[in-house]
């Protein structure tokens, strides 16, 4: 195959909008809902804080830019392994070390969108994923494999995103079992339209928190609070997710992107 040839062909495929981007990404700002951890396990992110160093004024007269604040795991964000316990002594595991050919790969999305409005902790089985395959073909080595669920509608409030109440917040996500088949298939990485990889009720599961533990145990990422999976289809798209180069970043804010074919 003449691999020149074939990225030209995808560059006028670009072109012609005959291939689709679709954006994955939630806009990022101060309205940005962000994970609420309890008081006494651990401290919180800082809300976006979006600041203006000049705008056509008399600290910059013809130019406009801002500086930022904001935690790595803020917004439609990159999971490093160095973000968990579990993968933190890989040297390849943070956003700055993680070869730039990891961030880019064909993209498997399990659609769990009925399953989660008719129960917000509905949770992803083995069973499932194989009932997926079964209909779509084989989840492959180097592949993204992400749910969707729609929940990604609800992220322009973060009462209704987070979904929590006097027992804990209420959202869809993997067992553990689900994503150790995962890992034996040797996919990429795991992603979710909610707040986190993992379901709302993990920190009761075993291991806690399953995708974080064991997905960054095995080296592999994970992808959180991502849009428009509705736009995608079960195979065929490819997925472009880089966080940016942060030294020893564990995670990082990406614009996610999809490369569709136009239907």
């Amino acid at each position: 195959m003449d691999t020149q040839k074939l990225l030209g062909e995808v560059a006028g495929q670009l072109l012609s909008g005959a291939i689709k981007v679709v954006d994955l990404s939630a806009s990022l700002g101060p309205d940005t809902p962000l994970i609420k951890l309890p008081p006494e396990l651990a401290v919180d992110t800082p809300k976006v804080e979006i600041h203006s160093i000049s705008r056509y004024d008399k600290n910059g007269p013809w130019w406009a830019w801002n500086w930022l604040k904001l935690g790595e795991h803020s917004g439609t964000h990159f999971d490093a392994p160095q973000h968990w316990i579990t993968g933190k002594d890989y040297p390849d595991g943070a956003t700055d070390t993680i070869p730039a050919q990891n961030f880019v790969g064909p993209v498997n999305v399990i659609d769990c969108s009925k399953e989660a409005a008719a129960d917000h902790d509905f949770l992803l089985t083995v069973d499932h994923v194989k009932a997926w395959e079964a209909k779509h073909g084989a989840i492959n080595a180097g592949e993204w494999v992400v749910m969707r669920t729609d929940w990604y509608k609800r992220n322009g409030s973060e009462a209704e995103f987070l979904n929590a109440n006097e027992t804990g917040p209420h959202t869809p996500g993997p067992t553990a079992e689900a994503i150790q088949f995962l890992i034996s298939k040797d996919i990429k990485g795991w992603g979710s339209e909610t707040i986190g990889t993992d379901a709302g009720k993990a920190g009761g599961m075993e291991p806690p928190f399953p995708a974080h533990t064991l997905m960054h145990k095995a080296n592999r990422y994970g992808l959180a609070s991502l849009c428009n999976l509705d736009q995608l289809p079960p195979k065929g798209a490819i997925l472009i997710a880089a966080p940016l180069k942060i030294e020893h970043g564990t995670g990082s804010p990406i614009r996610a992107l999809a490369l569709v074919p136009k239907g």
